[in-house]
């Protein structure tokens, strides 16, 4: 059986106007079934189902001609001589149902029911802002009201449902939907394009490899650091040069920041409570930058982990705040890398070996000492690795007079600061300024985290 055609017109458009005769001909003929007019609320409905941007509009089934074109209306209804004495093409104009404003609450009020989250109302004289910090919905930051409107338009940038569990969230263990994730982007000021790295960032997180929930008890500094590959980073420009570990970019800032709004919010994760962090670090607002790919010359980090060139992804790791490698002085690989050894020692503490990775933010100009010594990546970590394998004497409790270190009975060998899947390299920041960062994790294995690498979707 033929499908039926449907038209969607309105009435301030004339274009619509001008092929009234040939609409009222195809609905006489039984080729048009229905006429929708967006000036009425009927119309209104029907033309935002179909998602119709331009009227005026033909749609069968997944087919649809906007405007008028002679040609293609009579292709499109199988009906010649279509509009005789008409010019044979006029442009289209918009629908209504994208006009500022009205888009939203046409979203609202045709599809707000869809959303299950509980509706909190506020009193007429409550200010927004501080209503949500009152309710204790905030990083201790103004956030935005996730308003019907905001997390419909939020759910615009993924594909997935808003129904669909992303993951049970720590502490709490609650169950948290695209919907819930939605909210707290709108909340963290993300735009919709970012959702989907939210989304993967998120189901990261809530694995057991991280251990979000372990992550959050520590008394240590560390907190999630997201970092992102691929297509994507660029799509949503992100920032992965200049000031990359910094504040100024949208992306970089409210990707991080609504990972931890969902802990928070959704995981009951909150600082006092099952946060029990002694000093934390700012980077527990957020902590979210992208990899320099373009300028690198290193496979990227996701590749380096075993995702396909080319493909998005999101790495969680377990980091504290930033620490700077000053090197202004070396022109060789050897000598850089002694520099990185030496700063790379500090992570936690010089004398406690094996129980902390790390990850390097390689810049620019660091970068091309290596390039132009021709190391890679395993070469530069075999090295490190090598420099840092200490003699038990110096790291055993009470040398060099510190209490802290190994037990005694560890002495006699020679031991690693870092396990050889404990060291990662990324190659990020300005091309300018030979500085680079060490971000110290938080304790290894079983009991710890581990570095998550995951494909973000659509």
């Amino acid at each position: 059986m033929t499908e039926t055609i449907v038209a969607v017109v309105k009435r301030d458009c004339p274009t619509c106007a001008l092929i009234e005769p040939v609409l009222a001909d195809l609905v006489d003929r039984g080729v048009v079934s229905v006429v929708h007019r967006e000036n009425d609320d009927a119309g209104l409905e029907a033309s935002w189902h179909l998602r119709i941007e331009t009227v005026p509009a033909l749609v069968r089934g997944d087919q649809r001609i906007v405007g008028w074109s002679r040609s293609q209306w009579e292709e499109f209804t199988g009906v010649a001589g279509l509009g005789e004495g008409l010019p044979d093409y006029r442009p289209g104009c918009g629908s209504r149902t994208v006009e500022p404003g009205l888009a939203d609450e046409l979203a609202v009020r045709f599809n707000g029911s869809s959303l299950r989250s509980r509706r909190v109302p506020l009193a007429e004289l409550e200010d927004e802002a501080e209503a949500l910090f009152d309710r204790g919905w905030t990083d201790g930051l103004p956030v935005v009201a996730p308003t019907e409107a905001r997390v419909l338009r939020m759910l615009g940038g993924t594909s997935r449902g808003a129904d669909e569990v992303v993951a049970v969230v720590p502490p709490d263990l609650v169950e948290c939907t695209v919907e819930k994730v939605a909210v707290n982007a709108v909340m963290a000021g993300c735009r919709p394009e970012y959702l989907p790295v939210v989304l993967a960032a998120v189901e990261a997180a809530c694995t057991e490899r991280f251990n979000i929930h372990g992550l959050l008890a520590t008394t240590y500094f560390s907190g999630p650091v997201v970092i992102v590959n691929g297509p994507i980073a660029r799509a949503i420009g992100m920032n992965s040069g200049v000031n990359a570990l910094g504040q100024g970019n949208r992306a970089n800032a409210t990707i991080g920041r609504a990972l931890q709004l969902v802990i928070r919010n959704v995981g009951g994760g909150r600082p006092g409570g099952v946060d029990r962090a002694t000093l934390g670090n700012p980077g527990k607002y957020t902590f979210c930058f992208a990899e320099d790919e373009e300028g690198s010359p290193w496979e990227p980090l996701s590749v380096e982990r075993g995702l396909d060139p080319g493909v998005s992804a999101v790495t969680l790791f377990a980091g504290e705040g930033p620490r700077g490698v000053v090197d202004q002085a070396s022109r060789t690989p050897e000598s850089l890398a002694r520099s990185f050894a030496g700063t790379l020692r500090t992570v936690a503490n010089p004398k406690l070996p094996l129980a902390f990775d790390a990850f390097v933010v390689v810049s620019p100009e660091h970068a091309r000492v290596f390039r132009e010594g021709g190391w890679s990546k395993a070469r530069l970590r075999e090295e490190l690795l090598t420099l840092l394998t200490i003699d038990g004497s110096e790291l055993v409790r009470g040398a060099g007079g510190c209490d802290e270190g190994i037990p005694e009975a560890l002495g006699g060998a020679s031991w690693p600061k870092f396990r050889p899947d404990g060291l990662w390299f990324v190659h990020a920041g300005g091309t300018a300024g030979m500085f680079s960062a060490i971000i110290g994790g938080w304790i290894n294995g079983e009991t710890g985290s581990q570095a998550v690498t995951m494909e973000v979707g659509s």
